[in-house]
């Protein structure tokens, strides 16, 4: 049976109601995620075995919360307890990560104080088929690029497959080093990718011939992607498949490439959003769903585009949408 590993860093999210709300009420709801733990969560969601690294501080709250991640049927035995914080942000309600108003509070946590050469990599990677992690973790500190660089390197040498989000937060990169200078030997290693143009040409130097969606049309989108796509795929080797997201005004889409094959989802209208974050997560965790199962292309894309969507309509990090549910929704889909 494959088992994927879902590598980062578990984050608090607080969520205040601004103008004074958050204050007056004395209150702020609290979510627990993290782009590689709310794959995990999807993944669990939709009955894929998942395991679930990190590092928390060993005291009771974190005995609660791995006692709420593995009651979603993640298995937990990865989990290092060491160091002293959880990581943490604030995202004020309605707002999107890739918005200003992000602040993070992350340094000195558990996991951003993991150390090279430390981790046990036979005991954490054994089992494992699927090995996922993000750009977040290597925006953290040159350890924990380090660290990413020792799991992609056991996890080749164990045939494992390697898939990467590109997200990109400008803000998490202040230790000195460019993205560029980091990210592409990582993605070396990588076979599935998802990102989207800007994203991509922050992270690996693959310029985009579009600056922004806006004022373009569904087909220069589509167009830039493709060329976008053949430099990673001229310049990573090991990346077998490609996958892009356009979060548009008023839709939604993705393009996919797997091998010489390109496939576009339907363009979903976007409705009345409640939580940006974790849509593209839910996307993530559709792709390798998708891939593990070996679905049609289009299916595969059509549903992490569905699942991305969905979440958009969910308060919270990670999505609890089933299988089912969201197959409901592609099938009624006009």
């Amino acid at each position: 049976m494959k088992k994927v590993l879902s590598f980062g860093e578990l984050l608090l999210r607080l969520s205040p109601v601004l103008e004074n709300q958050w204050i007056q009420t004395a209150s702020m709801p609290v979510y627990i995620g993290g782009a590689e733990l709310n794959v995990a969560q999807a993944l669990a969601k939709w009955n894929i075995p998942v395991k679930y690294f990190t590092a928390l501080p060993d005291h009771y709250l974190s005995k609660e919360i791995t006692a709420y991640i593995a009651a979603k049927n993640i298995d937990i035995s990865a989990i290092q307890f060491s160091g002293n914080r959880v990581g943490s942000y604030y995202l004020p309600q309605g707002v999107d990560l890739k918005n200003a108003g992000v602040i993070y509070d992350r340094d000195y946590s558990s996991f951003a104080s993991l150390q090279p050469l430390t981790i046990n990599w036979n005991i954490i990677l054994k089992d494992i088929t699927w090995l996922h992690f993000s750009a977040i973790n290597p925006a953290l500190n040159a350890n924990t690029a380090a660290i990413c660089k020792e799991a992609l390197i056991e996890a080749r040498e164990r045939g494992i497959t390697i898939s990467i989000d590109l997200n990109y937060r400008s803000k998490l990169w202040q230790y000195g080093m460019n993205p560029v200078t980091i990210m592409p030997e990582l993605v070396n290693y990588c076979n599935v990718v998802m990102g989207n143009l800007w994203a991509v040409e922050s992270l690996l130097g693959i310029r985009s011939v579009i600056k922004e969606s806006t004022g373009k049309t569904n087909q220069e989108l589509i167009s830039a992607t493709g060329e976008s796509m053949k430099s990673i795929h001229l310049t990573f080797p090991s990346v077998t498949t490609i996958a892009y997201t356009f979060r548009l005004n008023k839709s939604y889409f993705g393009v996919m490439q797997h091998g010489h094959d390109q496939v576009i989802s339907k363009e979903i209208e976007l409705k009345n959003t409640i939580d940006k974050v974790g849509s593209g997560d839910c996307f993530m965790a559709g792709l390798i769903f998708g891939l593990i199962n070996n679905h049609p292309l289009q299916d595969i894309i059509d549903y992490a585009a569905f699942a991305a969507v969905e979440k958009l309509y969910e308060m919270g990090d990670a999505t609890s949408r089933t299988e089912k549910d969201i197959r409901v929704i592609m099938n009624g889909f006009k």
